[in-house]
């Protein structure tokens, strides 16, 4: 059986970024990498899931709206998936960190952080989101790699 892209990647050399996963016909997938991989420094599902409702909400209202897919945590928490329909990388990556910052700016409840809105409305706290989120946005302040490819 054929290993799929994200097996193909060195996890061992893998650092925080912002990264071009694959694309699928005018699909892509872009690999938010939070932490480093394999290091046991994981986000907590409280920190995946609050992020997942903050950036999901902000994301799926930015400029791109309409052309969002999907957005959700990786399971061995180190990072998220952004997936966007016909995509300009340099402007996706400007939104990321523009959604990042209003979560950092956001102030009142975690979105969707009722028991009609979500099926574990407790497991959510906007400061983890925070928290999350700002020290991920100082990484792709400092990011150099404008051509979003993997390290190899």
């Amino acid at each position: 059986m054929e290993r799929i892209k994200s097996f193909t990647i060195n996890h061992d050399i893998l650092m925080p970024g912002f990264y071009i996963s694959r694309v699928d016909g005018d699909i892509t997938t872009y690999d938010m990498r939070t932490r480093r991989p394999n290091m046991g420094n994981y986000m907590s599902d409280l920190t995946m899931h609050s992020v997942e409702h903050m950036f999901a909400t902000y994301i799926r209202n930015s400029e791109i709206a309409d052309d969002v897919v999907y957005f959700g945590p990786m399971g061995c928490q180190t990072g998220f998936y952004l997936l966007i329909r016909n995509a300009d990388d340099k402007q996706v990556f400007e939104i990321t960190k523009k959604v990042l910052q209003e979560i950092l700016d956001h102030e009142g409840p975690v979105f969707g952080a009722s028991a009609v809105e979500c099926g574990n409305y407790r497991n959510l706290d906007l400061a983890a989101a925070k928290e999350e989120c700002r020290t991920y946005l100082e990484v792709l302040k400092k990011q150099t790699n404008m051509e979003f490819t993997y390290p190899q």
